[in-house]
């Protein structure tokens, strides 16, 4: 791969000998491999048996986790925030997995349609809940710095399956709380009901 690197430098009018590009293409090499690693992970091991028989049958969000991709159209990274929900049917998933699950496939040369989607599919097919909600929002520095150069758009994908794509109202209570999780009217009659504080998140 650095042998392609120092390549494509020369291809772009550089000189990959000078000092500060000597030690570039084994930096690119690296930060590549790091990149595009979620191509050598195994979602099972990653998951290493976190599942959990627990007695609860509300829904469960992981909000607002940082993810970092590759567009594999150009080469470019998009990045952004994923809110991820699913109902339980007796069995939960250690929380810590979720983001994990994200990671392993935002690593990857991607396009942010497929990525919710293999991300609520995956945690489908693993935690076999009532139903799953994946909601992704990001900016693309292919559509920021170069094209049509907009560096304030956001583009928003989701997937929903199971309950959340059947039942209206369970979708419309995941998209009010990842949205407004303190203002939501049915977290404040549930937070009320529990006597949490509505300011919990």
């Amino acid at each position: 791969m650095q042998d392609s690197i120092r390549n494509l430098l020369a291809e772009l009018g550089e000189d990959p000998s000078r000092e500060g590009l000597r030690d570039t293409p084994r930096r690119v090499e690296k930060t590549l491999r790091f990149l595009t690693g979620g191509y050598e992970t195994d979602i099972d091991s990653l998951l290493n048996n976190a599942l959990f028989t627990v007695d609860y049958n509300e829904m469960v969000i992981v909000r607002n986790i940082d993810f970092y991709s590759l567009c594999e159209h150009h080469m470019l990274p998009f990045f952004g925030r994923c809110h991820v929900a699913y109902l339980p049917n007796r069995r939960v998933i250690g929380l810590s997995k979720i983001p994990r699950v994200v990671d392993a496939f935002a690593r990857r040369l991607q396009v942010q349609e497929r990525l919710t989607s293999q991300v609520a599919e995956t945690i489908r097919d693993k935690v076999q809940p009532h139903g799953v909600a994946v909601v992704m929002e990001a900016t693309h520095l292919c559509m920021a710095m170069r094209g049509v150069a907009k560096q304030n758009s956001v583009t928003v994908t989701s997937a929903m399956l199971g309950v959340f794509h059947t039942d209206a109202r369970t979708r419309h209570e995941f998209l009010e709380l990842i949205r407004h999780p303190s203002e939501s009217p049915v977290w404040r009659e549930r937070s009320l009901a529990d006597g949490v504080s509505c300011d919990a998140e």
